[in-house]
């Protein structure tokens, strides 16, 4: 039996069947994809990802380059390479104070990133609520 001979059941004859379900939100165009993309890629490396999260764990949202040293096995200029990989793709700021920098987290940036990753409806992609549980509670089908 070719496809052309397979009777949908409950169709009218004629009417068109939808192989997929509609959109409930604009995908992204090229121009923000590559925006986000560029802030994925930022935080793809592991260091700068624990950057990331130590400046926003600061009092204050902001931290003192002099700061983010201690907790990485890595020489200061390493993490200053870093924090300049962040601040080109837009996730943290910086301003010059005296003979320190000073960073903190944009937060546009964290929005465009966590609208991106919330599905409207407020689950995660995939049908899973946050935290990786599934709508009706259970762990992921994948876990089951």
């Amino acid at each position: 039996m070719s496809k052309s001979e397979l009777v949908v059941l409950g169709q009218d004859e004629g009417e068109a069947v939808p192989c997929c379900s509609p959109l409930v939100r604009e995908p992204l165009g090229e121009a923000d994809a590559g925006e986000l993309a560029r802030m994925f890629k930022a935080l793809s490396d592991p260091v700068r990802l624990r950057l990331l999260s130590l400046i926003a764990s600061h009092e204050g949202g902001e931290a003192c380059v002099c700061d983010l040293t201690g907790p990485f096995d890595v020489s200061q200029p390493t993490i200053s390479h870093h924090l300049k990989v962040l601040r080109e793709a837009g996730l943290v700021g910086s301003e010059r104070r005296g003979t320190w920098v000073y960073y903190w987290v944009l937060p546009a940036a964290l929005a465009s990133l966590s609208a991106l990753l919330q599905a409207p409806g407020g689950q995660a992609p995939g049908g899973q609520a946050p935290g990786g549980q599934a709508p009706d509670g259970q762990a992921p089908v994948a876990a089951r």
